[in-house]
């Protein structure tokens, strides 16, 4: 788990682009892009690391003043989800840079003040800053096939010394981003709105707490988006726009915004319940992977980590099946975990799972919002209930509306989809028309998703790599993508 593989650098330092000192040959029908120049800025470590702080510091003042007003539950909980995913983080940046085998003591002191963000992020900016100064031997190619107008282009990049570095930060972050986000950010988001509603009374320091837990559960959903594009076409080079990135920022902060508010509006009208509704769902999506493993009679990869045992690999696929349920309790995780592949998760673009999963969910919110109307305490009787009860039925349509925008207009690799919604649609349409209208389909023109439909690269096995190992890799060699980039 812990090894850097070279598939996640290519994923980070796929999207560079040929700069104009950069020298471009064609040999071989492969372009080959020698960069040299400044490696790309560590936005998203400086960004994982300011949402971690924030959330952090806010959550620590808000804990002091519940100890003033003597309110032992909220601040019990509050520090509860505080503590617990920054010490999770801490274990992870540890494990990952390896730092208990080597002499570091600053940086594990650094660790134990649950600061670890913090120093590596510092690293990081250091590694960037002195990228540049002087001529680095590559330690690698990077081989990428990018898409443009629908034309495939093979292309490679010479990666030196500092962008690996920092492609080791930014997939450690990818990886705390999430883990803060549903194991800290949203139980935290659902507990001070309980706590606001409960004591109907809008403190100002635990607004300011909500909005950033609701920016970082957003930002760990997007990583999830972006890495779950990654990891399924890892052989072409992926380049998301900024229409891209508004859609699915829309769509997730609808999604888990329309969400935490009906489990907790549903929490203040039958308290006890939300913990079976909680458990039920909790439990569902921590068994399904294991269950359609034990479907398949199949056996437990051994490329998580090569030190592992098989009970050391199971206990690891508990913990990330356990993040992966917390991630479906809220949003669309995205992937499907596979235990039985290499990559841990199934690659193929599951229609039918993004259906069911949409369809249940929007009824599982229906139910909760209208037994909360019929249960409902005093308190809203100067609230407009079905109004309420209408917005939050809308705002998650809208959510799957923009979800299905980004699928159909804006995911960067739509056109190597064998099947897009357009062509979903258009399959339910021809089955309500029957058996005459199917057999005229073959006379129709191609739809806007398969008119550009290509053929992904067959997959090869994969193989681990030393991250300390500085020779280039032969062309055709894929790395073991690590689990926590599916989840």
């Amino acid at each position: 788990m812990n090894e850097v593989t070279m598939e996640e650098q290519d994923r980070e330092i796929s999207d560079l682009e040929p700069q104009e000192n950069s020298s471009v040959a064609a040999e071989n029908g492969v372009m080959l892009v020698v960069n040299q120049s400044r490696v790309r800025p560590p936005f998203s470590v400086v960004l994982a690391t300011v949402l971690y702080l924030a959330e952090f510091v806010t959550a620590a003042v808000l804990c002091s003043m519940y100890s003033k007003t003597n309110d032992v539950i909220w601040m019990g909980f509050t520090i509860t989800f505080m503590l617990v995913p920054a010490f999770i983080i801490q274990l992870t940046l540890t494990f990952i840079h390896r730092d208990l085998g080597r002499d570091r003591p600053l940086v594990l002191f650094l660790h134990l003040l649950l600061l670890g963000p913090l120093i590596r992020c510092c690293e990081a900016l250091w590694v960037y800053f002195k990228s540049g100064k002087k001529e680095e031997p590559y330690v690698t190619i990077s081989r990428k096939i990018s898409l443009k107008k629908g034309q495939k282009m093979p292309m490679e990049w010479e990666i030196g010394q500092s962008e690996r570095k920092l492609a080791t930060h930014r997939n450690a972050f990818k990886r705390t981003a999430v883990i803060q986000a549903f194991l800290g950010s949203t139980p935290q988001l659902t507990l001070q709105l309980y706590a606001t509603i409960q004591e109907k009374y809008i403190m100002p320091l635990r607004v300011a707490l909500m909005i950033i837990t609701l920016i970082s559960i957003t930002y760990g959903a997007l990583v999830c988006s972006v890495l779950a594009i990654q990891i399924r076409y890892d052989s072409y080079k992926v380049r998301l726009r900024l229409p891209a990135y508004l859609c699915m920022i829309v769509w997730r902060v609808l999604e888990i915004a329309t969400r935490v508010t009906a489990l907790v509006l549903f929490s203040t009208a039958l308290m006890h319940w939300v913990i079976l509704v909680g458990m039920v769902n909790l439990l569902f999506f921590f068994f399904l992977p294991w269950a359609e493993f034990w479907a398949k009679k199949g056996s437990l990869t051994e490329g998580v980590e090569k030190n592992f045992s098989k009970l050391g690999t199971t206990v690891v696929l508990c913990v990330f099946t356990l993040l992966y349920a917390c991630i479906n309790m809220f949003c669309w995780s995205a992937v499907q975990l596979d235990f039985s592949h290499r990559e841990l998760i199934d690659r193929k673009q599951r229609w039918d799972r993004l259906a069911a999963y949409y369809c249940v969910r929007f009824v599982e919110n229906f139910l909760l919002i209208a037994l909360w109307y019929f249960f409902k305490s005093d308190f809203y009787e100067y609230v407009c209930a079905p109004l309420l009860c209408v917005q939050l039925l809308i705002c998650y349509s809208l959510a799957v509306l923009f979800m299905l925008l980004f699928y159909q207009f804006c995911h960067p690799c739509r056109r190597l989809f064998k099947h897009n919604i357009h062509d979903c649609l258009h399959c339910v349409c021809c089955h309500r028309r029957g058996s005459g209208a199917r057999a005229r389909r073959g006379k129709m023109p191609p739809s806007y998703s398969t008119a550009a439909t290509m053929v992904l690269v067959p997959e090869e096995p994969l193989e681990l790599l030393d991250p300390q190992n500085t020779q280039p890799r032969e062309q055709g060699d894929r790395e073991t993508v690590d689990m926590m980039e599916a989840a």
